[in-house]
């Protein structure tokens, strides 16, 4: 089980759900949009160094590098 603070945090999310009934998805959404812009452009950069493709599947443990065409894709 994770620590006390994070239980606090999980408190205070659901509480400010609550009192924002209209405008927390918004707030998510925005959130989690910008957490996979993130990842999707350290994708690219990764891939464009030397050996970028053997780090992205080290990374994600792609043993089968034809199921991730689009993953691994050269950009």
């Amino acid at each position: 089980m994770r620590d006390a603070t994070h239980m606090q945090q999980v408190e205070r999310w659901a509480r400010y759900v609550k009192e924002h009934p209209l405008t927390w998805k918004a707030q998510h959404t925005e959130f989690i949009n910008a957490i996979y812009e993130k990842a999707s452009d350290a994708i690219v950069r990764i891939s464009k160094e030397r050996s970028g493709r053997e780090k992205i599947m080290q990374l994600y443990k792609i043993k089968n590098e034809k199921g991730y065409p689009t993953l691994l894709k050269q950009h």
